[in-house]
């Protein structure tokens, strides 16, 4: 039986007379990569941010691997990981130094080149941030995240503006995180790149989550219905066509 590592229940978040967060219940279990999507207005970051101690809510219960939110929310950020938008970098300091500067907040130690090694970015050590494409800068975010070992990560759009390339490197590297043992929260717009790598997904619309599953019961579900696409569903896509004559290699610019 799968352990539930956030439960979530009945959460409410009120501005006002605005519901932004309509009593919503679910669970996260551990070791997955869960997916949070929805149109932009739909209340996911408002539930992320909720969970991730950074907002307060107006009502329900959440548990983060057995942490009450309410009177444990020190505890929790000890075990969680929050992906930091690249603008925060501070672009004077080099990658070492700002793993440095994180890890000294976090009062871990940690072995600068033995991480970004693992997000492949130890020959950019002595770069800046401002330095790095678009890829790696978000290679460095998710770095980032990882620098307290934590049990759960948060990745909020993480490949929205990469080139196909970066964007199918980034999806090895939060698999790979995921293999590790490391849950993961991910929001995104591209449905692709949620059919790929969540194990399940909840889909939010004004407030309220409207379906939870994984991606192959709902598309299964869907095609049960008699539903089908006004266009032939090809073995590939246009974007595979672009990577088998580009190449997969990441690539510095």
């Amino acid at each position: 039986m799968q352990k539930t590592i956030i439960s979530v229940k009945n959460l409410v978040k009120n501005y006002g007379n605005f519901e932004a967060v309509k009593d919503i219940s679910f669970d996260v279990y551990e070791g997955e990569i869960f997916g949070l999507l929805g149109p932009n207005g739909a209340g996911k970051s408002t539930t992320l941010e909720i969970i991730e101690t950074l907002r307060s809510k107006s009502g329900g219960e959440i548990i983060v691997d057995g942490l009450d939110i309410d009177k444990q929310p020190d505890e929790i950020k000890k075990i969680i990981g929050v992906q930091l938008q690249t603008s925060g970098f501070y672009p004077g300091l080099t990658l070492t130094e700002l793993i440095s500067l994180f890890s000294g907040l976090y009062n871990k130690k940690v072995d600068a080149m033995e991480l970004l090694k693992k997000v492949n970015l130890d020959d950019k050590a002595k770069n800046k941030s401002k330095e790095l494409s678009g890829g790696q800068r978000q290679r460095f975010s998710i770095a980032t995240t990882l620098i307290n070992n934590p049990k759960i990560i948060f990745l909020d759009e993480p490949t929205t503006g990469l080139d196909p390339q970066a964007r199918r490197n980034l999806w090895e590297l939060i698999r790979e995180i995921r293999n590790n043992g490391t849950t993961v929260i991910i929001t995104t717009h591209y449905m692709d790149e949620a059919e790929q790598l969540c194990d399940r997904i909840a889909i939010m619309d004004k407030g309220t989550i409207i379906r939870l599953d994984s991606p192959d019961k709902m598309i299964d579900e869907l095609v049960a219905t008699g539903f089908e696409r006004p266009k032939q569903v090809k073995a590939a896509s246009l974007e595979d066509v672009f990577i088998h004559l580009t190449g997969d290699k990441m690539r510095d610019e």
